[in-house]
């Protein structure tokens, strides 16, 4: 045949979804509509013609439709696409523009396969467009109502025991009720990751003025974000010296230069960089050398049980020595017991983090306890 084609139907038009032609000009394009009533595939689908046309001028219904001469169609096979609900997609078709007596039953068959084969391929990804849009509209709703809060976590500097920062962590307050990062992640799948970062960024920083000068707050930000333009606008009249950026170490880079560039005005300004959950992943060394950040910030996998552990304890002295060549701090996460504790003061840990010392908590309560 000279023509193959998937139609869909839509309102009062039937629409060329997809075509396989010998000829790259053919008399039809993907995007093409007609009007459904003038067409072959309403006929189709309703009886009034059948679905296998060796000659359409043998056919009279068929040889009285305009479009069987100014295309023209000599021979036609075309079965419905029905849905797994029942609904008709459009339809599965084929002609050629010369009359063909060897079509048979057997071609019809093998055009019903097709059409059953594409029907299920259709209904799989209206499945996906489906979950698609169910997840946009709940992150939507997160941005539009703003269901969203901060708690801050306190960063302890270890030479004077006093609060040196406070890490600002999201809490979503909508179903599903599921932790910040499985938020963040469909999010980011559904093409607003960065709309939902500079949101709760900018909700996060609000707290500035009414936290002491001296102390600065830690938000969170992809690569993305960092790269996407959007990150200036989020910190415009901040205090940029009094906040600290991190980015993940689980957070893949595929240009390094361009994201560093990107933080180049920021960072002359005072805003500071952290690199987190160094030691989780394999990208931490990269990132830091790439980035050369101001903090790096150890994960809990190399805290937990350091005190009874040599490795982690020479591991936490080696990044304490990196950091004392290059300028930089380090904030040990997941401190959870005074032993703990009392190896990284031990390995010259600046400043540490975790529950032992203070968990999450809302801005009033957190700014009370430093009264």
């Amino acid at each position: 045949m000279d023509v193959a084609f998937a139609s869909e139907f839509v309102d009062t038009l039937v629409v060329m979804r997809n075509i396989d032609a010998l000829a790259k000009d053919g008399p039809i394009q993907v995007g093409d509509s007609f009007p459904l009533e003038d067409s072959y595939c309403k006929r189709i689908v309703d009886g009034t013609l059948p679905q296998l046309m060796p000659d359409t001028s043998a056919v009279p219904v068929a040889a009285a439709l305009p479009v069987t001469t100014t295309i023209p169609v000599g021979a036609h096979l075309s079965v419905p696409i029905r849905l797994r609900d029942g609904r008709i997609f459009g339809t599965f078709c084929c002609f050629s523009f010369e009359p063909d007596l060897s079509l048979n039953d057997r071609d019809l068959r093998t055009m019903r396969a097709f059409a059953d084969i594409a029907a299920e391929l259709i209904d799989q990804q209206r499945g996906v467009d489906s979950a698609r849009k169910a997840k946009s509209d709940r992150v939507q709703a997160v941005l539009e109502q703003k269901l969203f809060s901060t708690v801050y976590q306190p960063i302890f500097g270890l030479t004077d025991n006093r609060v040196a920062g406070m890490e600002c962590l999201v809490r979503f307050s909508t179903e599903p009720y599921r932790g910040p990062h499985e938020w963040f992640a469909e999010a980011a799948e559904v093409g607003l990751g960065v709309d939902l970062e500079v949101a709760t960024m900018r909700a996060a920083l609000s707290a500035l003025p009414h936290v002491p000068s001296e102390i600065y707050l830690a938000v969170n930000a992809s690569p993305a974000t960092v790269s996407s333009g959007k990150l200036e606008q989020a910190l415009a009249d901040l205090p940029l010296e009094r906040v600290v950026l991190e980015i993940t170490e689980h957070a893949d880079i595929d240009d390094y230069s361009s994201v560093a560039a990107a933080l180049t005005s920021l960072r002359q300004h005072g805003l500071r960089l952290a690199i987190d959950d160094v030691g989780a992943g394999y990208s931490s060394l990269r990132h830091i050398l790439d980035l050369t950040p101001e903090i790096i910030k150890l994960d809990i996998s190399l805290i937990r049980g350091i005190d009874r552990d040599l490795a982690r304890q020479a591991l936490s002295a080696a990044f304490t020595e990196f950091a004392r060549r290059t300028g930089s701090q380090i904030v040990a996460e997941g401190v959870e017991t005074a032993a703990e504790l009392q190896v990284l003061r031990a390995t010259g840990v600046n400043n540490a983090q975790g529950y032992f010392l203070g968990g999450p908590a809302s801005l009033d309560e957190v700014v009370s306890s430093l009264c």
